[in-house]
Order: structure tokens, then C-alpha cells, then sequence
């Protein structure tokens, strides 16, 4: 690709103009998620006409949602490893994020996705630190800086615009890396509720109509290749300041809750997706594998003469 000039990833040149109805709120359009989670509603929209858009919601007020809208929100994912003894080196574009929005700057923008008539699912991964309480954030009113306050504001304008619809409850699939992520979220939006004293029904509604997947996650996205990026740029015809480079392995174990098998056809695809009724012995074995597996290197660390004390696992 040497001297040649190169357009900017765009919807028109890549022949991605299918618009596609929201049915996936966001938050965090990192590394992680454009490499997991995005990845995986592009396989289902292309291989079992899943159909979904997302909105990709940015979680901090220093992101970068802005870089995606500059390319159409597409992006180049790079795969590489090796999955049943076949070496996998590809590259493809993810065209499932239909727009971004950055709270900050247009909050009435943010607010009516809640509006949205097909939007089911509210993905999420703002780090281990995301799903905190932050009593600071003591009014309804926003734009606010804590995840489940933004979480808890999308809900109740969405519980108004219906009218409490009981159809209109959205399922909320985290993938920060805690125990019980989606019940440590739901405990906190209720905290808001009471809170800023929201009404009665709106807690009913979170309760009875609303469901929330706790879920294990496993993926190595090392994100932008900084140190190569000529190496994957020239592969490409196109200019992409946003792509990812990712690890073929892919593991996402989901608890079932409301018949979420039925929603999404998670088994029409061939990557390793489980929606299991209790999702603590995949826990239990992740954290005996890696975990334990870490802590056995600690010996010969300290043997070696390592005294570094930085956060291994």
C-alpha cells in the first residue's frame, strides 16, 4: 500500500449503509468491548440476522466516542491465535454500532434512547471500579459521572415515556470483571431510586420487568497495536484510527434470566457463548486456572530476584 493515498473508513466506500434498529445501549466503546462484545453482535447480525444496532454511550467525560464518529462508527478487528488447532489470522470490519453519544456534551441526546421502541439490552464495561455508589450524585437530574446513576436515569425515562409498560424493561448484561456485576448494579440503581426519591412503581418495574445477567468474561484485547500499527496498516485500503487487535479466544458465560436463550441466538454462531442457569463453577474454574496459575509463578518470581509488588492478575 505504499504511497497510496487512503480514504477514512466510512459507511459509503465499505458498503455498510444498512441501517439497523437500536436495540443495544452501550456504555464503554474501549478496546474490550469493540473487541467482545461488538464483535459478537456483528457475527449474530451477519450469521443469524440477529438485526441489532448498538449505541455506544461514552462512559467518561476524557473518551473518545468522537474518533469513532469520525469513521461511521466502523472499525477493523484483527483476529489472531489459534482455535482448534488452526492458525487464525483475519481481519474484518465491525459494522454493528450505529452511532455514539457522549452524555456530556448532548444529554438530551442520551436521554432519548430511552424512547428507543426495540431497544432491549444494555451492555456495559467501565472497569472493576465502574459499579460503585456515589451518594454525591443526589439528584435525578444529569448529565451524571457514575455509571449505574446513568444507567438508573436511561431506566426511569424509559419506565416514564411507557408508562411503565411491563414490556418495555430492557436486560442489562454487564461484563465488568466483579462477582455478581449485574446484581452489584441493580443494588446500586435502586439505591439511586430511594436516593432521589423516585416513585414506587418505577422500583416495581425494575424489579418485575427488568432482568439482570450476572456474567463471566474472557478475551485478550490488546487493543490498538501502537508498537506495529504499520504492520496492520498496510494491510488495509483504508485509513482506520480506531482499529483493534484481539486474541481468537473468546469465552461468555451469561446467567439465564427470563428466557434470554430465546432472545438472542447466541448458538447460531461458533464462538464459545454459554447461558447457564448458575455461572459460579466457570467462575470458580477461571479463577483456579489463571488466578491460581499466577499465583503458583509468584515462587520462581521471588526466586529470580523480581521484587516488583505491581498488581499481577
Amino acid at each position: 500500500m505504499e504511497n497510496q493515498i487512503k480514504h477514512q473508513l466510512n459507511r459509503k466506500q465499505n458498503g455498510s449503509q444498512e441501517k439497523l434498529p437500536i436495540k443495544i445501549v452501550q456504555f464503554g466503546g474501549g478496546n474490550f468491548m469493540r473487541g467482545f462484545t461488538d464483535y459478537v453482535i456483528d457475527q449474530l447480525n451477519k450469521k443469524a440476522g440477529f438485526n441489532a444496532g448498538i449505541v455506544n454511550v461514552q462512559p467518561t467525560q476524557g473518551g473518545s466516542v468522537h474518533k469513532l464518529e469520525e469513521q461511521d462508527n466502523l472499525y477493523t478487528l484483527f483476529s489472531r491465535g489459534i482455535k482448534k488447532g488452526e492458525i487464525i489470522d483475519t481481519k474484518q470490519v465491525i459494522s454493528a454500532i450505529q452511532k455514539s453519544v457522549n452524555p456530556y456534551t448532548h444529554y438530551d441526546e442520551f436521554l432519548a434512547l430511552a424512547k428507543e421502541e426495540e431497544l432491549e439490552f444494555i451492555f456495559s464495561n467501565t472497569t472493576e471500579t465502574g459499579i460503585a455508589y456515589d451518594e454525591s450524585e443526589n439528584n435525578c437530574a444529569g448529565p451524571h459521572r457514575n455509571f449505574p446513576a446513568k444507567v438508573a436515569v436511561l431506566l426511569h425515562e424509559r419506565f416514564k415515556h411507557f408508562k411503565g409498560a411491563e414490556d418495555k424493561g430492557l436486560r442489562i448484561i454487564p461484563c465488568e470483571l466483579i462477582e455478581d456485576n449485574a446484581l452489584a448494579l441493580k443494588e446500586i440503581i435502586l439505591k439511586y431510586a430511594k436516593l432521589w426519591n423516585l416513585e414506587e412503581g418505577f422500583v416495581q418495574w425494575i424489579e418485575q420487568n427488568n432482568y439482570f445477567h450476572n456474567t463471566l468474561v474472557d478475551r485478550i484485547v490488546p487493543g490498538y497495536p501502537k508498537d506495529d500499527a504499520e504492520t496492520y496498516e498496510d494491510q488495509l485500503d483504508y485509513e482506520d484510527r480506531m482499529m483493534v487487535v484481539s486474541e481468537v479466544f473468546l469465552l461468555w458465560v451469561i446467567q439465564e434470566a427470563g428466557n434470554l436463550k430465546a432472545r438472542i441466538p447466541f448458538d447460531q454462531i461458533n464462538e464459545q457463548i454459554l447461558v447457564v442457569d448458575d455461572i459460579q463453577p466457570y467462575r470458580l474454574r477461571k479463577v483456579r486456572i489463571l488466578n491460581g496459575g499466577h499465583t503458583l509463578m509468584l515462587a520462581p518470581a521471588i526466586l529470580s530476584g523480581k521484587r516488583n509488588r505491581q498488581r499481577i492478575c
